[in-house]
């Protein structure tokens, strides 16, 4: 049997000290043919454990539904890193920021009006215990105790950042202890009193997490933990990127140097991200300053030493030589680029006006007011309101009272501009002559609060509309989750304006990465052969998707793109280079 210990200052396996050098890579971000070439990219650069979250929301995407299959198969993830030598730590949550939507907390919690995310909240007790009741015998085998990978799991994350509830913690963590796990359990949390304070408890060894100042992050970490192993749990060696914002991109020399400053302190690490991989379809996430939303692009790229595409870049061997210094490192393989294909232009000739296409997407709800997706069980995608406005009426200002996250306004069909979630842009006004008139509001869901005070961001209308102060009742609401596409009829493409489906296909011969561009495009989705390759936006810095080859098949192919405003071009183009922006450092 071999467990992970700490022994005053170090940790202690098969009855010597070790130090823990790790990489996060995520199963979840990552299609699962790729899982043993980054893993063994990760050990080739000296490293020997490797790290991973647990998305709660994909692996129970319904109350009591559970989903451990394809990319979701995490004991697969972790056989696979034990065949290749790796140690595992497994980060299981319930909560895991990581910028993935609602911190990896499915949206169904926000179906309950009184819900109270990470405390010791009842129903959401009742709701961690399931989702442990499922993960964790799944788990519990492959520990190291057991003969298995897996040395190490985290009790939540970053939780003094959010909260201080012990008994909560102490509920985590008895949790799964009763459920057989025997490894080492830690925290993780900035090096901040309050952070370390109320993030942990006191039989938990504490890590904290930094990108930078190495020194005085770890004697922060020492005045609440005078003895035990120094840790990083998170070295943040790159940054996310948000929609509008500037690519984020750091030194690779500077960030080696605060790398050897770590492991010159005599201190273990885990390397956030070594490979991020993709937000693929509705899961990147959010931050909300409580002055701006802002939600975070498809690529989980990071800065990282692989890239997106699973590429060493120059920190991947700008590391490596740091590491040589302090482990040995093995023989490096053949680390040439995975081949990139150019496919070249898609036309697509097909077309489906998202209005004459509503019931075939959505079965429709009357409500006496607006109500969140998270009300009429629907957890990702976009929601439609729709009610009569009667006439006439002069100017008047249109109020949508807490909208998450973006709504188009449509008059009798007829598009009138949009609300955001960030009041950028001058109150929409709406005029109607005499009669009837029939008001559409179309809003996207664009990623929930992973992080922070604000992460009840139930999506759609969450409080009522009005225009100037008269509220607005009955409503039909047509929830589009957009996850089944197959009922839609197709026509030929005549060049709309307005939200709509646009279908094309090509042959591929070889299988290979590619990148996808939609110049002349606006915003929306992108759906290869029914797989959702995530959200698009024009105002950058991201200008293309990740295509992984697995993802493409031999011979005909279909690719779907739904656009919000109306493309200016029919076609798209497949590159064999991305495009994430020019770069910056982070804000």
């Amino acid at each position: 049997m071999s467990i992970l210990t700490t022994r005053q200052n170090t940790f202690w396996m098969n009855g010597r000290s070790t130090r823990i050098l790790a990489g996060a890579i995520h199963y979840f971000r990552v299609v699962p043919e790729y899982w043993k070439d980054r893993l063994t990219k990760l050990a080739a650069c000296g490293l020997n454990t490797v790290e991973t979250y647990v998305p709660w929301n994909l692996h129970e995407p319904r109350p009591g539904s559970f989903r451990f299959d394809g990319m979701l198969d995490i004991a697969r993830y972790v056989t696979t890193a034990a065949e290749l030598g790796l140690r595992v730590i497994i980060r299981p949550g319930p909560y895991i920021c990581a910028e993935w939507d609602l911190g990896g907390l499915p949206p169904w919690l926000l179906s309950d009006p009184a819900m109270r995310l990470r405390c010791s909240y009842p129903p959401y007790l009742a709701a961690v215990d399931r989702y442990f009741d499922a993960l964790l015998p799944l788990l519990a085998p492959l520990q190291s105790s057991r003969g298995g990978p897996i040395i190490a799991m985290q009790v939540e994350n970053e939780y003094g950042s959010y909260g201080n509830d012990k008994e909560y913690m102490r509920h985590l963590e008895q949790g799964m202890r009763r459920r057989g796990i025997d490894v080492l359990l830690f925290t993780s949390d900035g090096a901040s009193d309050a952070a370390l304070q109320g993030g942990t408890l006191p039989n938990l060894l504490k890590t904290t997490n930094f990108g930078a100042n190495p020194k005085e992050r770890f004697a922060k970490l020492r005045e609440h933990q005078p003895e035990g192993p120094l840790m990083c749990g998170e070295f943040w060696n790159g940054w996310f990127d948000v929609w509008g914002k500037t690519h984020h991109h750091r030194d690779a020399k500077e960030a080696a140097e605060a790398l050897d400053t770590i492991l010159a302190e005599g201190a273990s690490v885990s390397l956030y991200m070594f490979h991020g991989g993709t937000n693929f379809g509705w899961m990147s996430g959010a931050n909300d300053t409580g002055k701006e939303y802002l939600p975070d692009v498809t690529s989980y790229d990071y800065g990282a030493p692989l890239n997106e595409a699973g590429d060493p870049t120059e920190m991947y061997h700008a590391f490596r030589q740091v590491i040589g210094k302090y482990a040995p490192l093995p023989d490096l393989p053949a680390l040439a680029p995975a081949p990139k294909q150019a496919y070249g232009p898609v036309e697509m000739v097909e077309e489906a006006p998202l209005f004459d296409t509503l019931s075939q997407l959505s079965v429709p709800v009357d409500r006496i007011s607006p109500e969140p997706m998270e009300m009429l069980g629907q957890s990702h995608g976009l929601i439609l309101y729709r009610t009569v406005v009667t006439g006439p009426r002069e100017p008047q200002t249109l109020a949508l009272q807490e909208v998450h996250d973006r709504a188009q306004v449509f008059v009798n069909g007829e598009y009138q501009g949009f609300v955001d979630r960030n009041p950028t842009q001058d109150p929409l006004t709406l005029a109607f002559a005499p009669g009837n008139h029939r008001l559409d509001l179309l809003v996207e869901n664009m990623g929930r609060v992973n992080y922070g005070p604000r992460m009840c961001d139930r999506k759609g209308i969450t409080e009522g509309v009005r225009l100037d102060t008269q509220f607005l009742f009955h409503w039909t609401i047509f929830p589009l989750p957009l996850d089944d596409l197959s009922r839609v009829q197709w026509r030929t493409r005549t060049g709309l304006a307005g939200p709509a489906f646009y279908r094309g296909r090509f042959v591929v011969d070889r299988p290979a990465d590619t990148f996808l561009a939609l110049p002349g495009w606006t915003k929306g989705v992108c759906l290869l052969n029914g797989f959702n390759l995530g959200r698009y936006w024009d105002i950058g810095p991201q200008r293309t998707l990740h295509v992984p080859a697995p993802l493409l098949r031999l011979g005909d192919n279909e690719l779907v793109v739904f656009e919000l405003h109306g493309s200016r071009s029919p076609r798209v183009e497949f590159r064999n280079s991305p495009d994430l922006g020019e770069p910056g450092r982070p804000e």
